[in-house]
């Protein structure tokens, strides 16, 4: 199964384009999201990240984002310890969900596929870009947050121009229907590869 990282910085629009391929009938699987659930879900994270982060990590057997995110914002070595427990997990349950699709590709969303190595694995590398004033004006709307943070974890990302080096496909996320018409003309590249 071809497997195409879909990666970008925050804000950038990587859920947008992860829509589109969707909309053309490609499986996609949003990290992030996976991660979450399994944050929420899985004894074994739960108690490593309450080992990691304290009795506080979890309210009401929900995940205590404010608090974890407090945690890391101000020592970051929190963010590699907890990507170790959780990184290994997701990429357990990618690989079981991949065995179950039927596609000519699929789309794997990951926002630190370069920074955690994931790269390595996909056929091929999207990376998804916007100016960085656009980004945070998105986030600024989206998220309940502060400039400041935003700008910080635009610090523990990858630039751009480190991710477009490494990449096959790069889509500039400014205006819907320019962007759909990237998307349509990588699948259809794609395609074409596989054939």
């Amino acid at each position: 199964m071809i497997t195409v990282g879909l990666t970008g910085g925050i804000g950038s629009g990587k859920t947008t384009v992860a829509k589109q391929f969707a909309t053309l009938g490609i499986p996609v699987y949003i990290a992030d999201e996976e991660a979450k659930k399994l944050m929420n879900r899985s004894k074994v994270i739960k108690r490593k990240l309450i080992q990691l982060f304290g009795k506080e990590t979890y309210v009401g057997n929900q995940l205590n984002k404010p608090f974890i995110a407090n945690i890391i914002f101000n020592d970051t070595s929190y963010l590699q310890k907890m990507n170790a427990i959780v990184h290994p997990r997701v990429a357990a349950h990618f690989k079981k969900w991949q065995s179950k699709q039927d596609a000519p590709y699929l789309i794997k969303e990951v926002a630190i596929l370069f920074e955690n190595g994931g790269y390595k694995q996909c056929d091929y590398v999207i990376t998804v870009t916007a100016p960085k004033e656009l980004r945070i004006e998105r986030l600024l709307k989206r998220d309940e947050t502060t400039e400041e943070k935003v700008e910080a974890i635009m610090k523990n990302q990858w630039s751009d121009d480190e991710k477009i080096k490494l990449s096959d496909y790069v889509i500039t996320n400014t205006e819907l229907e320019n962007t759909i018409n990237q998307v349509e003309e990588i699948h259809f590249k794609i395609l074409k590869s596989i054939k």
